[in-house]
């Protein structure tokens, strides 16, 4: 059933992982101790913890050694997932196996991911930095270092407090917290073209590619999108929907754009470009960057709030590019929009 097993640690892990030991790798290996310490005879919670080998943060010894810390307090089983959308197959399989909780253990495609796979069921997902931006774990208030997290997971256990919240979808793809169309899913898309350099740079890697993708394609005769958005009709060049607020983050820094909806508001907010010019782009950025509220009073930006549906469509049969969570899933011609309000049930 469940391939790519993480292997269990049969002896002590000061021994498997003495040699060579970070001030962090020490840090969790005490914590861990502790808590085998306190640990009682208490029935254990079964977790499924998802692990992505590829996440660009976490090193293959620190993955197994969180492994081996929860297993102080769960009854844990760890896979690592082998392919594109195979989180969502273990997690669809783990809410039937009767799983008391998931963990995706990655950035935030990983949780995506897990996410599809439990949308209206019972099993609550939680989760693990591994990315670069950790989006998610942000908004659910855990914390962004992995040994901090760690930690975190393992108070949870007595404060377990699940709780439903939404999701967006754009066709049948559900989000947790936002989705792009147009120039910030080119970005998207050319970024996750280049693993390492993206690895390596973080949101620099990021903020050179939306310049040079500017550029050759966003300059001159950039695709025109269309959003019915029921009462009315809004055109433009790029469309930012979201299911919470802020947008991302660049770095630490919250990128703000439409405002109104939260995790568990029941509906969307966004903004749409209406166009993207030289002068346009550097003011833009920068009230995105400064204070809530800011970008949408740009002269260019047309916000929205309140929704529940809306249908998008190219106007010009160009297809155009289509990102969710911050992963590129394809082009598109035309796409619904909604939200699933307490499709997802989470435990943080």
């Amino acid at each position: 059933m469940w391939g790519g097993s993480i292997q269990g640690v049969t002896t002590t892990p000061r021994r498997c992982w003495g040699v060579g030991m970070t001030a962090a790798t020490t840090d969790l290996l005490d914590r861990l101790e502790s808590a085998l310490r306190a640990g009682g005879d208490a029935p254990r919670k079964r977790m499924l913890v998802i692990v992505n080998p590829y996440a660009s943060t976490v090193s293959d010894r620190l993955k197994h050694l969180v492994v081996y810390a929860l297993r102080g307090t769960y009854d844990v089983e760890a896979v690592e997932t082998q392919s594109r959308d195979h989180a969502t197959e273990l997690t669809r399989e783990a809410a039937r196996g009767g799983y008391d909780v998931v963990v995706a253990f990655g950035g935030d495609g990983t949780v995506n991911e897990a996410a599809n796979g439990l949308a209206g069921s019972d099993t609550p997902l939680t989760c693990l930095p591994g990315g670069r931006a950790n989006v998610y774990c942000r908004m659910l208030g855990i914390p962004t270092d992995v040994v901090d997290a760690t930690e975190h997971l393992l108070r949870m256990a007595d404060d377990w407090r699940p709780r439903s919240l939404d999701l967006g979808f754009a066709g049948e793809r559900k989000f947790l917290f936002s989705a792009g169309l147009g120039l910030d899913a080119s970005v998207v898309e050319q970024v996750d073209a280049h693993p390492r350099l993206k690895q390596r740079f973080g949101e620099w890697y990021y903020a050179v590619t939306a310049v040079r993708t500017f550029n050759r394609h966003y300059l001159v005769n950039p695709p025109r999108l269309e959003a019915d958005l029921g009462e009315e009709k809004l055109t433009g060049v790029t469309m930012l929907i979201q299911n919470t607020s802020p947008y991302t983050f660049f770095g630490e820094r919250p990128v703000h754009f439409g405002e109104g909806a939260t995790l568990d508001s029941g509906d969307l907010s966004g903004v749409v470009l209406k166009r993207a010019s030289p002068i346009d782009i550097p003011t833009l950025v920068w009230r995105a960057l400064s204070k809530p509220g800011r970008a949408a009073q740009h002269r260019q930006i047309q916000p929205f709030t309140g929704l529940t549906r809306m249908r998008v469509r190219s106007l010009d049969e160009r297809a155009v590019p289509l990102q969710v969570d911050g992963d590129y899933i394809g082009e598109i011609t035309e796409a619904e929009f909604g939200v699933l309000p307490g499709a997802l049930t989470v435990v943080a």
